[in-house]
Parts: structure tokens; C-alpha cells; sequence
């Protein structure tokens, strides 16, 4: 079934450079960049799940806190209670979690799929002579700052009421891990890389859309 997902999104991209050629502009640049828009549309559901899931825990982290200290020795009676209060707010713990195990394989099978596609007689794009090959400086650049991007307004808009060890592994993760992919995506094919980029860029967006009711309310504010 993973071999058929792959497959299933190489000829998605296939039939997006065909219409790229329809209208005069081939380039498998576009049909990458066209791909993960169209990704992001499909997940857009779960993604939208899992972002109010985690804003919903990360506004309850204060009560949570005062139960843990209030019943320190009664470790039973703390996780009664925090149950007690995930039901009286309607908030799932695990809805967070579902979508992203929902959406893994999806996101491994276009990893797998661009890595190995054949770009055929038209495989350069902007600067990238070939998108098969990696870019070893300016992708992988745009790659870490676009995920910084990405994950410092996220930060910004869910993590508000977190606790303060919570707060610093955010902060660390804020730097490590743009960092840690922008090198990744020095050895990644081009085409890879700038679909890690565009992926960056529409999440940003979907977040801004995501959160935009709270953006302008007493609550987005604080």
C-alpha cells in the first residue's frame, strides 16, 4: 500500500508538470509547488484539528499546573481531576496527536516519491539546473527560514499559556530544527527542498487563516 501512494502521488506530479505544459510554462518546479498546495488543501481538515487541539491544551496548561501542585501527593486523585477538566472543556488530549498519525504516511510517500522521481528533459528550475541534484546553498537556506518562520508564528499563536519548561524546549526547537533540516537539505534533490520550503510556507499561511478569529479578539491578544 505504501508503494501504491508513492506511485499514486509520482503520477500526480506527472499529470501537474502535463498541465504546466498545457499552458506554456513547463516546469516540474511549478508542478512541485503546485503538489503542495494541493497536499495542504487535503490535509487542511486534520491540520486545522490538530492546531485548535493543541491551542485548547495549551490554554488549560494553567489549570492543569494548579491540579498537579494541589494533589502533588496524590498523583490518582491530580489525574481524576485533569480528566475531570478535559470533559468539562470538551478537549480531547489525543486529538493533537491522531491527525499527524494520520497524515505520516502521506508526508513519508511524497518524501519517498520526490527523492526518487525522474524529471525527465525539463528538470531545471529558477537557479536549480536540475531539480534531481541538491542545492547545497540557497534552498537549503530558504528551507531553514522558511521553517523558522513557520514555527516561530506557531509558537506565537498556541503557545502562549505554556509552562515555562515547555516554553524553553519550544524556544530550543525554534532554532535546532530549521537548522537541523536547512543541513539535511544540502544532500536532499532540489526538487525535495523546495517542496520542504513551499510545505513551510502555506503551513504559515494556514495557521494565519487557522487562527485568524482569535488574532483580532481580547484572547489572541494576550
Amino acid at each position: 500500500m505504501f508503494q501504491a501512494i508513492i506511485d499514486f502521488i509520482s503520477n500526480v506530479l506527472q499529470f501537474l508538470f502535463e498541465i504546466t505544459e498545457t499552458i506554456g510554462i513547463p516546469s516540474y518546479g511549478l508542478a512541485i509547488i503546485m503538489l503542495t498546495i494541493l497536499i495542504k488543501l487535503v490535509l487542511f481538515p486534520l491540520t486545522r484539528k490538530q492546531m485548535k487541539s493543541m491551542k485548547a491544551m495549551q490554554r488549560l496548561q494553567p489549570e492543569i499546573k494548579k491540579l498537579q501542585d494541589k494533589y502533588k501527593n496524590k498523583p490518582e486523585k491530580a489525574q481524576q481531576e485533569i480528566l475531570a477538566l478535559y470533559k468539562e472543556e470538551k478537549v480531547n488530549p489525543l486529538a493533537g496527536c491522531l491527525p499527524l498519525i494520520v497524515q505520516l504516511p502521506i508526508l513519508f510517500a511524497l518524501f519517498r516519491a520526490l527523492d526518487t522521481f525522474e524529471f525527465g528533459a525539463d528538470p531545471g528550475f529558477l537557479w536549480v539546473p536540475n531539480l534531481s541534484n541538491p542545492d547545497p546553498i540557497i534552498l537549503p537556506l530558504l528551507v531553514a527560514s522558511t521553517m523558522f518562520m513557520q514555527m516561530f508564528i506557531q509558537q506565537k499563536l498556541t503557545g502562549a499559556n505554556a509552562a515555562p519548561e515547555q516554553a524553553q524546549m519550544q524556544k530550543m526547537f525554534l532554532y535546532v530544527m530549521p537548522i537541523m533540516l536547512g543541513f539535511f537539505a544540502r544532500n536532499f534533490p532540489a526538487g525535495l527542498a523546495l517542496y520542504w520550503m513551499m510545505f513551510s510556507i502555506v503551513g504559515t499561511i494556514e495557521q494565519l487563516i487557522i487562527h485568524r478569529p482569535a488574532l483580532g479578539s481580547k484572547e489572541g491578544a494576550k
